[in-house]
């Protein structure tokens, strides 16, 4: 296999193409041990180690870090991993790394999420919330359920009031466009429409 082309990404890292096509990232302090050069051969012994050690390796350790900082569904984390150029197959095995540690853990995620929102956002938006972060929606309801049986349950007549509260919203003095945009306001936030009429026909008695 030929090295046809190298091409730098910053100033120590370089993106290196085989027989015309990207295969890897590698940095120049590595390139230079592995004899990596433009136009020659790359050495089987190069490409085994590149292939079972170093990207790997830099993969799990980029998932750690990135851990470190912050919670990562398992969607998320394969993005982040994905926008650092490693191979698809160093991904899935970084991943697979940091899952059987527990340090990603999608129902765990979606019940923390929950947890932090439900007093902040209706179910729609938080389900809507964590479908964008990759989690299935089967996955979603069992974060529900379980938190549930928990006795954690949301109150959206409640948040309504007290989002109708913030809004200085009267009902009394309310005219029929204001209440529209109002109900339209409480719609787009993801309440369903039952909690919002119940929510307003408690104001208005």
């Amino acid at each position: 296999m030929i090295v046809t082309q190298i091409s730098g990404i910053t100033k120590g890292r370089c993106r290196i193409y085989i027989e015309e096509k990207p295969a890897f990232v590698l940095y120049k302090g590595e390139m230079k041990r592995l004899g990596i050069r433009e136009g020659e051969p790359l050495p089987e012994e190069s490409l085994r180690e590149i292939q079972e050690e170093i990207l790997p390796g830099r993969a799990k350790r980029r998932a750690m870090n990135l851990l470190q900082s912050r919670d990562y569904t398992e969607s998320g984390l394969r993005e982040k991993l994905r926008s650092g150029d490693y191979p698809e197959d160093c991904i899935e095995e970084a991943l697979a790394y940091v899952k059987s540690y527990g340090y990603v853990d999608d129902r765990r995620y979606a019940e923390d999420f929950i947890s932090y929102n439900l007093d902040r956002k209706s179910r729609t938006r938080m389900e809507q919330d964590l479908l964008r972060k990759g989690i299935s929606k089967d996955m979603i309801c069992a974060a529900f359920e379980a938190l549930e049986e928990q006795g954690t349950r949301q109150d959206e007549g409640a948040m309504i009031r007290s989002l109708l509260e913030k809004k200085k919203y009267d009902p009394k003095t309310a005219t029929r466009q204001e209440k529209q945009r109002m109900y339209a306001f409480l719609y787009r936030r993801g309440f369903h429409c039952e909690a919002i009429n119940g929510a307003l026909l408690l104001d208005i008695t």
